[in-house]
C-alpha cells in the first residue's frame, strides 16, 4: 500500500511539473522562439553525428544480403511452381489451378463476392514491392510537393538499410548480379534445399527490419500504403483519400511497422485433406499462410510450427460432415 501511495504521489508531482513548464512557455513573454530556432537546428545537426549506430550496421548488411537471396530463391521456385493472380483484385493463389472462393471485390472495389479471373502471376505477387524516396541524408529538409521528382524511388527496405550504414556501392548486396538457377534441372532434394534457404532468408529480412525500426524512424500513411523512411514524412500531396482533394491529398503519417515495409502476402492454403480446387461453400474450413511459406511447402518442405494455427493443418476436411456430441 505504501509503495502504491508513493507511486501515485510521484505521478501527481510530475504531472504538475509538466503543466507548470507548459504554462511558463505559453505565458512568458520573454521566450522568443525565433531565438530558439538556431539552437534547435544545432541540436538536430549534433544528433546526426550519432548516426549510423555502429551496432546496427551488421544488421543492415544482413537484411540486404538476405533480401537478395530471397529474391533469387523465389524466382527459382516460381519456375516449377505455378502462381495465379486475379485480373481485377490483389488476390494471389499458389497451385495448379486457381481456387473458386468468391472473394473478388473487382477493380477499385466496384464489385463484391465475385469469382476471381486468374492470370499467370510473378515474383511481385509474392514479394510486394514497397518503394520510398531515397534521401541524400537522414536529417535533410522535408521533401516538398514540387521536389518529388528530384528524388529517386527505391525499395523501402534498401533505403532503411542504407540509412542504417550499409554501403550503396557494394554490388554484392543487390540482385542485379545474381543469376537465377534453372529449377528444371534440380532434383526434389535440391529444390527442397532452395526452399529452405528461401524461407530462412525471409525470416532474416523480417527480423532484421524489426530490429532496424527500433532505432531508425519510418512512417506510413494512415489512409494509403505510402511509406517514408526518415524522422518525418514528406509533403508530396499524393494520397487522394478525400474526394474533394482528388489526387492532391496530403498524407497523414503514423509510425510504420514491419508489415508496412515488408508486407507478407497472405494466401489461401490448401491442405492434403482439401479438394484439388478450393470451393467457396467450404471456405471456413480452409486455412491461410504467407505466400513465401506456401511456396516453401509446395517445394516439398515442412512448414515451421508457428504457422500451423493459421494454416489449420489439423482442421477437419470439408468432405467430413460435422457431428455435434450428444
Amino acid at each position: 500500500m505504501a509503495a502504491m501511495r508513493n507511486t501515485r504521489l510521484y505521478s501527481a508531482i510530475m504531472e504538475q511539473a509538466l503543466v507548470g513548464i507548459t504554462r511558463y512557455y505559453r505565458s512568458n513573454p520573454k521566450v522568443d522562439f525565433r531565438k530558439l530556432r538556431p539552437m534547435i537546428l544545432k541540436r538536430i545537426e549534433n544528433r546526426a553525428k550519432d548516426y549510423p549506430v555502429k551496432t546496427m550496421i551488421p544488421v543492415a548488411y544482413d537484411v540486404l544480403r538476405s533480401r537478395a537471396l530471397l529474391i533469387q530463391g523465389v524466382s527459382t521456385l516460381l519456375q516449377v511452381i505455378p502462381i495465379w493472380s486475379c485480373k481485377f483484385c490483389p488476390e494471389v493463389y499458389i497451385g495448379e489451378k486457381g481456387h473458386e472462393i468468391k472473394t473478388c471485390h473487382g477493380f477499385r472495389r466496384h464489385a463484391k463476392n465475385k469469382l476471381h479471373e486468374w492470370v499467370k502471376g510473378g515474383i511481385n505477387d509474392i514479394l510486394i514491392p514497397v518503394e520510398t524516396f531515397h534521401l541524400k541524408n537522414m536529417f535533410q529538409d522535408v521533401i516538398k510537393h514540387d521536389q518529388r521528382f528530384d528524388y529517386n524511388r527505391i525499395p523501402a527496405i534498401v533505403e532503411l538499410s542504407l540509412q542504417a550504414g550499409a554501403d550503396i556501392n557494394d554490388e554484392s548486396l543487390f540482385t542485379d548480379n545474381l543469376e537465377c538457377v534453372g529449377a528444371e534441372s534440380l532434383s526434389n532434394d535440391e529444390l527442397r534445399l532452395v526452399a529452405d534457404g528461401t524461407l530462412k532468408a525471409w525470416e532474416v529480412v523480417r527480423s532484421g527490419v524489426e530490429k532496424l525500426l527500433m532505432v531508425y524512424s519510418a512512417k506510413v500513411c494512415k489512409y494509403c500504403s505510402e511509406v517514408h523512411v526518415g524522422p518525418s514524412g514528406h509533403k508530396a500531396r499524393l494520397c487522394g483519400v478525400f474526394k474533394y482533394e482528388s489526387w492532391r491529398g496530403t498524407h497523414l503519417w503514423k509510425k510504420a511497422q514491419v508489415d508496412d515495409l515488408f508486407p507478407p502476402k497472405i494466401v489461401w492454403f490448401r491442405r492434403p485433406q482439401d479438394p484439388v480446387v478450393l470451393q467457396d461453400k467450404w471456405r471456413s474450413f480452409y486455412g491461410h499462410a504467407p505466400a513465401v511459406v506456401d511456396l516453401y511447402t509446395k517445394a516439398g518442405a515442412i512448414a515451421p510450427p508457428k504457422y500451423y494455427c493459421q494454416m489449420k493443418l489439423q482442421g477437419l476436411s470439408a468432405d467430413i460432415p460435422f457431428r455435434p456430441r450428444g
